[in-house]
């Protein structure tokens, strides 16, 4: 009878510890943490890899009675003191201020529960696999409130602002309160878009030729026209690699023949072609930001190969890009330096 009793009253103990811990709170004050959009001109000269920026939030964890304060951030380890942001980046979880009961405590880092710290301070880094515990007199103790301010810092590849298309990074963890059962994810975003350029050419891009009237055309053979220049001008955020493709917005109207180098004018009302315009690129009339001197190349296969730069003009083709180098070189690699630019 004696050890029934014992057994009854054992297990409403443990019965109770179990309820007391269920009742425990964990929370974050954010539980999202956004770092904005970046793009290549965020950081023009960064070195291996580039800060994208810092975030603040806080812990709580408050039960109804003195508890196990141990709390792990799990999540993937990207080296013994970061943690994985996709895989071109990484970030930090910095903890301090800790505060238990009402009174500011030390912190310590360990592996689990009933393990010596392996190193305490009023700030440490939160690192893989560890657990983050308040301590009394150097060693773990336990509390009924705890509450402590986290610091994270977020890093990626100096080339990961190189995007052709917006690229959205996310990442979660779990923050995790061993003995309570209670558990809080807290998730990571960062977003890359390519640069921004702008295009524009002078005049509204428009060249006129005034009134033509039938007298003052030839009737057995093609009117030359006098020349007119256009200035073009591309602007762009950040040094970025690109290409200018033409397109014929009247295909197939331009008179004389297959020539790729000639554009069309459209038709009359009777279907007969107009005529055809020529667009000539010379590297001389160009300037790339401070480059002293800028050369010509081409891609006939779509950007695949490109021809030998060279500083001398050539008529642009419907069907290859065009493009720009700041140094001459007999077979060049696609993309050149960032900053110049190619045309198909």
């Amino acid at each position: 009878m004696k050890r029934l009793l014992l057994l009854g009253l054992t297990l409403g103990a443990i019965v109770q510890g179990r309820a007391h811990a269920d009742e425990c709170q964990l929370t974050l004050s954010q539980s999202r943490l956004d770092f904005g959009v970046m793009n290549r001109a965020v950081q023009r000269n960064p070195g291996t890899e580039i800060l994208l920026g810092e975030r603040r939030l806080s812990l709580n964890l408050n039960c109804p009675t003195p508890t196990d304060m141990h709390v792990f951030y799990r999540a993937l380890a990207a080296t013994a003191e970061r943690y994985r942001f996709t895989e071109r980046g990484s970030y930090r979880v910095h903890i301090s201020d800790a505060v238990l009961d009402g009174q500011a405590v030390e912190l310590g880092l360990t592996s689990g529960q009933g393990q010596a710290p392996s190193a305490r301070g009023r700030t440490l880094d939160w690192r893989p696999d560890q657990a983050i515990v308040p301590l009394r007199d150097g060693a773990p103790t336990t509390g009924s409130s705890f509450s402590a301010q986290l610091l994270v810092n977020a890093w990626a590849q100096a080339d990961a602002p190189q995007v052709r298309d917006a690229v959205t990074w996310e990442a979660t963890g779990l923050i995790d309160a061993v003995a309570t059962g209670r558990a809080r994810e807290l998730s990571l975003q960062a977003g890359f878009a390519p640069a921004a350029c702008e295009t524009t050419l002078s005049n509204g891009g428009i060249i006129d030729f005034g009134r033509m009237w039938p007298r003052s055309l030839n009737t057995d053979k093609e009117t030359g026209l006098v020349s007119r220049s256009l200035l073009l001008s591309i602007g762009c955020d950040g040094p970025t690699h690109f290409a200018l493709r033409m397109h014929d917005n009247r295909k197939g109207s331009a008179t004389g023949g297959i020539d790729e180098t000639a554009y069309g004018l459209g038709v009359d009302d009777s279907r007969n072609k107009i005529g055809r315009y020529f667009l000539y690129f010379d590297p001389f009339d160009l300037r790339a930001d401070a480059l002293p001197q800028v050369y010509r190349t081409a891609s006939p296969t779509g950007g695949v190969a490109w021809s030998s730069s060279s500083g001398s003009g050539s008529a642009m083709r419907t069907s290859r890009p065009c493009g720009r180098r700041g140094r001459k070189s007999p077979a060049p690699n696609w993309p050149p330096t960032a900053g110049h630019c190619g045309c198909w």
